[in-house]
């Protein structure tokens, strides 16, 4: 088998199995069940960088940070990221190198606090769309508009939320950081949650901002620049699916970039779900010609070898 340099990209959510029990040890063993699911890859020799999200974990904080606001100061959304980085990225490289340990193996794995820029003129500092932390009354919503400088809406009826800009990430700080690691066997986690969101100034020096960074971009940026072989979607399901949820789904197993355009032209993918998704793996097949698949943990292997998940091919 050819050994491939394969950036993966797991959800936030991924590392929560059962939403009433979000505790830390939780979380470790969600992250120990998927790095179980990594283990025959690791000793087929595939090199790895691991790209994770961190939406729920950085809406824990923001809840926290909320609550003791008596007492304590609030935590600005950039430092969040790092914090989850850090903690995730502790919890993932504890596991799997268990996992490791445990089936007889050994490599290397190594978190980096991993700092993304992005366009101060992004069109989404403008108009702040994404939803984070938790709900609110209205009264509270007012509060943080007026005293914090909050962007709030009105969510479906459910309350109020915080709505934040996510822009495109354009440049990894710590690219070659991570390149030497990966290329020396070791497994990177980086760019956790979409990477910190930071702004170059004109004097060269780079200030974080207020934003999340959709993790799959990020993750299919960082496959872009490191030249990966394969970029690797872990998502719920084993494959891509049209008309999900319906009578009429339909399993997609080989989809080119042309389909897959078609598809998100016809609204087949959910903004908040699936859509990300579909892109990350078009701009990566775009600017490489190289493959990128999407599919469920405990079919990673059996989508490498060609066996599962959805491919999306030039």
């Amino acid at each position: 088998m050819v050994k491939e340099t394969i950036v993966l990209a797991i959800g936030g959510n991924s590392l929560i199995l059962d939403p009433k029990n979000v505790t830390v040890p939780a979380q470790y063993e969600a992250a120990y069940e998927t790095a179980l699911h990594l283990v025959p890859l690791l000793k087929e020799g595939h090199n790895l960088a691991i790209v994770h999200g961190n939406g729920p974990q950085v809406g824990f904080i923001l809840r926290r940070a909320e609550i003791a606001k008596p007492f304590l100061h609030m935590v600005p959304l950039d430092s969040c990221v790092a914090d989850t980085q850090g903690a995730l990225g502790y919890g993932i490289q504890t596991a799997l190198r268990n996992a490791l340990v445990e089936a007889g193996t050994a490599r290397s794995v190594c978190t980096v606090v991993t700092e993304v820029i992005v366009d101060k003129d992004d069109p989404s500092f403008k108009n702040p769309s994404k939803p984070i932390g938790s709900f609110m009354e209205a009264e509270e919503a007012e509060e943080h508009r007026n005293t914090d400088g909050w962007s709030v809406v009105e969510d479906a009826g459910r309350g109020w939320r915080r709505v934040v800009p996510s822009p495109i990430p354009r440049e990894i700080m710590e690219l070659d950081v991570i390149r030497t690691l990966v290329t020396s066997g070791t497994v990177a986690v980086a760019a956790g949650g979409g990477g910190i969101p930071v702004i170059q100034n004109t004097d060269g020096t780079c200030t974080g901002i207020e934003a999340v960074i959709d993790k799959d971009l990020a993750a299919s940026l960082l496959a872009r620049q490191l030249n990966a072989d394969r970029f690797i979607i872990s998502t719920a399901v084993e494959k891509v699916y049209l008309n999900f949820g319906t009578p009429d789904q339909k399993a997609l197993e080989t989809v080119t970039i042309a389909e897959a355009e078609e598809y998100i032209r016809a609204g087949h993918f959910a903004p908040g779900s699936m859509l990300p998704k579909i892109e990350a793996a078009v701009a990566f097949v775009q600017a490489t010609g190289k493959e990128a698949v999407i599919t469920n943990p405990p079919n990673l292997s059996r989508a490498v070898a060609g066996d599962a998940g959805t491919h999306i091919v030039p």
